[in-house]
C-alpha cells in the first residue's frame, strides 16, 4: 500500500523499528504533554483563504540566511539516524541535498562531520552545537565544521541536562553501546559513556548568554540559537549578536508542560522586529502545518521525527518522499489559501478555533 502522508511513514516506522529504537525516537519527556500539544496545537488554528487569486503560477521557494531553498521545510537535528537506517546520517545528507534544502546535522550523528559533507558535497548544511564542559572539544569540532563548509552554527541552549524520558529509562537505552557518537570518537575513552553516548555531564550545564560571545569568537560562522520560548529570550538572544532563532521545545524531550511552539511563535516574531529570522520546529505533520506556521511569521520549519521515519521507510529514497509529500502539500495549501508564493502568506490567513 503507498504511503500518502507522514502519518504512513509514522505507523511503518513504529511496526518495523526495534522496539527501544522506536521508543528513543518517539519519547517525550515525563507525561510527554508537550510533545502531544506541538501536534494539537496546528489543530486549533483554521484558515481564512481567498479565492479568485489566479493560482496558474505557484513558486514555494525561500531563502534562509541568504542561500535559497526549494520550499520552506529543513531537517532539524536529531541523533543517532543509524538507529534508522544503515548508512544514518549520510542517507539524510543526500536527501537534503537531492532536494535542495537545509540539514541541520546533529552532534550527536552517528557519522562525522567529515562523512556527512562527504556523502553530499553540494549540500546546504548547517551544524547543531552543544557546548561540552570540556571546551577544547568544542573548539576543535566548531574548527572542523567551518573548514568543511557548514554555513551556520545551531546552538541548543535549552538543555542544561537531559529531560526525562521515561521509556528510554524503561529501555536502558541512553547507556547502549549502540550510541557511538562518532564526533567525538576516541575523546573520552576509558570514561563511561553512559548518557547517550558520551560521559554523564559532558554537556556544559553552566552556559550563560555571555557564552555567545566566546562562540563568536571561535568562528566566522552565523549563530542561530535552538530552544527559544518566550520574548524575554529572543530580545537577548538579538542583543547578543545571533543572526536566528528556532522557537523549539526540543520536540517535547526537555521541559514538560513548556508551551507547542506554533504558540510560542507570535510573541518572539514580535520580540524581534524582524532583526534576525525565526524559523519554528515541533510538530509538523502536513503541508497545511508549514502554511500555519509561516503565515505566524516562522521564515522556515525544521522535521525532526517525521525525517527519521522517512529514512526507517527507505534510507534516502524515504525522506526524499517525505519531504516530496511536505512540499506537494505545501504547495497545494498555498494554492487553496490563495497564496501565489511565500512573500504572500501572513496572518491573515488564519483565524484561532473557538474549540
Amino acid at each position: 500500500m503507498a504511503l500518502v502522508c507522514l502519518s504512513d511513514f509514522e505507523a511503518y516506522a513504529k511496526v518495523h523499528l526495534p522496539k527501544a529504537s522506536w521508543d528513543f525516537f518517539a519519547a517525550g519527556a515525563d507525561e510527554c504533554c508537550t510533545r502531544d500539544d506541538n501536534l494539537m496545537a496546528y489543530k486549533r488554528i483554521r484558515f481564512r483563504p481567498r479565492m479568485l487569486r489566479d493560482m496558474s503560477a505557484m513558486d514555494t521557494k525561500t531563502t534562509i540566511l541568504g542561500t535559497k531553498i526549494s520550499f520552506p521545510v529543513g531537517i532539524a537535528p536529531t541523533g543517532f539516524h543509524k538507529l534508522a537506517w544503515p548508512d544514518g546520517e549520510l542517507s539524510t545528507a543526500r536527501a537534503s541535498e537531492a532536494m535542495n534544502t537545509c540539514y541541520i546535522a546533529s552532534t550527536y550523528s552517528s557519522c562525522s562531520v567529515e562523512e556527512i559533507a562527504a556523502a553530499a558535497p553540494a549540500g546546504f548544511r548547517w551544524f547543531q552545537l552543544y557546548i561540552l564542559q570540556k571546551r577544547n572539544l568544542t573548539e576543535r569540532l566548531v574548527q572542523r565544521v567551518e573548514a568543511l563548509g557548514f554555513q551556520a552554527l545551531v546552538l541548543t541552549v535549552d538543555l542544561p541536562y537531559p529531560g526525562k524520558r521515561r521509556d528510554d529509562i524503561r529501555n536502558n537505552f541512553s547507556s547502549s553501546a549502540s550510541l557511538p557518537v562518532k564526533n567525538f570518537e576516541g575523546a573520552f575513552e576509558g570514561e563511561e559513556n553512559s548518557e547517550y553516548g558520551l560521559p554523564p555531564g559532558a554537556i556544559d550545564c553552566s552556559l550563560k548568554w555571555n557564552d555567545i560571545y566566546w562562540l563568536q569568537n571561535l568562528t566566522r560562522l552565523p549563530i542561530i540559537i535552538k530552544g527559544i520560548l518566550t520574548k524575554e529570550d529572543a530580545e537577548l538572544a538579538v542583543k547578543h549578536g545571533v543572526q536566528g532563532i528556532i522557537v523549539s521545545n526540543h520536540g517535547g524531550r526537555q521541559l514538560d508542560g513548556a508551551p507547542a511552539t506554533i504558540d510560542a511563535l507570535p510573541e518572539i516574531v514580535t520580540a524581534v522586529q524582524g532583526k534576525v529570522e525565526v524559523y519554528l520546529d515541533g510538530g509538523i505533520r502536513t503541508g497545511g502545518d508549514v502554511l500555519k506556521a509561516l503565515a505566524l511569521g516562522a521564515k522556515c520549519v525544521f522535521i525532526g521525527r517525521p525525517a527519521l521515519w522517512g529514512l526507517a521507510y527507505k534510507g534516502e529514497e524515504g525522506l526524499k518522499e517525505v519531504l516530496k509529500i511536505l512540499r506537494d502539500e505545501f504547495r497545494l495549501s498555498m494554492a487553496l489559501a490563495g497564496c501565489r508564493n511565500v512573500s504572500e502568506i501572513g496572518p491573515h490567513l488564519l483565524q484561532y478555533s473557538r474549540l
